[in-house]
């Protein structure tokens, strides 16, 4: 008997964005901070969204920040996700500024809150991707 496994969906790692998940590998969270406006921002990207420079440096965020919002997931958007839902969608407010999205560990889906304190963790999918996800800071435990 055959068991078939369903597809996991991973990012795959371009040059511009090699660096942030090699640093994820590491346990760092990188975003990106302009050379043109000084502008920090994440998801990385070649150019600034804000002023168009192709300039830009990796930071390493201190991965803490808030829930901006969230969402629960319930029917799966895609099939390699059937057997997780629900599921949380978190939008994190980085101590830096910028914002983003992620997913909510060591917390019931029903405890997280906008606002609530949180602070990044590693979690490794395979060996080239580990994913940065968040769970309740420490201090608000």
């Amino acid at each position: 008997m055959t068991t078939q496994s369903k597809p996991v969906v991973v990012p795959v790692p371009s040059d511009e964005d090699r660096e942030y998940w090699e640093a994820a590998k590491q346990g760092k969270l990188l975003i990106q901070k302009c050379g043109g406006c000084n502008r920090l921002r994440h998801f990385p990207t070649m150019g600034c969204p804000h002023c168009g420079t192709m300039k830009w440096t990796w930071v390493q965020a201190s991965g803490k920040g808030t829930i901006y919002s969230w969402i629960i997931v319930h029917p799966p958007v895609l099939p390699a996700f059937q057997d997780k839902v629900p599921y949380n969608v978190i939008l994190v407010q980085l101590e830096e500024g910028t914002r983003m999205i992620s997913n909510m560990v060591e917390c019931p889906n029903d405890q997280i809150k906008i606002g609530m304190p949180v602070e990044v963790v590693f979690e490794k999918v395979t060996e080239q991707i580990t994913l940065p996800k968040f769970r309740p800071a420490k201090s608000a435990r």
